[in-house]
């Protein structure tokens, strides 16, 4: 089972993509959720550290705590997994599940290497730090769906910066192994 989150136009618009140029999703895409931020060009992709995958888990986990979920690891594929998203969404200057490559994290996460039995990946856009992104995430509902995804037991983060050198391209990949 791959899991897409539901893209809130008005929690993404107004929280996570405020003061960013914005043009209309694309359903010929394949991605109805998809948004042309910006024009294609090169992006600054940042490796993610441990540090920062677990303030995300950690984060995840307050969430899945106060439902009566249990927690999730950080795991190093698949913050390498969401970093390479980021980077691919950033270099188009694209928000979208849809890889250059791929039709969504699930292929991702396999060519990976990681053999899951539930993925789904939270993307956003913005000039936000990850406690900022992170925090709206846990705030709309189709994100902490797929926060909230029982069987998941894995996660990883990713950013990159934008062409234009200051919007953020995050993805988070949650998990579960077969």
């Amino acid at each position: 089972m791959t899991r897409f989150p539901l893209l809130s136009a008005a929690a993404l618009c107004g929280a996570i993509l405020s003061g960013c140029a914005q043009t209309a999703p694309d359903a010929r895409s394949g991605d109805p959720h998809a948004m042309q931020l910006m024009s294609a060009g090169q992006a600054t992709c940042l490796a993610t550290t441990p540090g920062q995958n677990e303030q995300g888990a950690a984060a995840t986990n307050a969430l899945r705590r106060s439902a009566g979920l249990p927690p999730v690891r950080p795991s190093p594929v698949l913050a390498q997994v969401a970093a390479r998203h980021a980077c691919d969404m950033a270099q188009r200057g694209r928000m979208t599940h849809l890889g250059s490559k791929t039709t969504g994290p699930g292929p991702r996460v396999k060519a990976a290497g990681y053999a899951p039995s539930v993925t789904a990946e939270n993307i956003a856009a913005g000039p936000f730090s990850q406690g900022r992104v992170l925090a709206e995430w846990n705030g709309s509902s189709g994100h902490r769906a797929n926060i909230l995804i029982p069987q998941v037991r894995d996660y990883g983060i990713g950013q990159a910066i934008g062409p234009d050198g200051k919007t953020r391209f995050w993805a988070a990949v949650y998990a579960a192994p077969r």
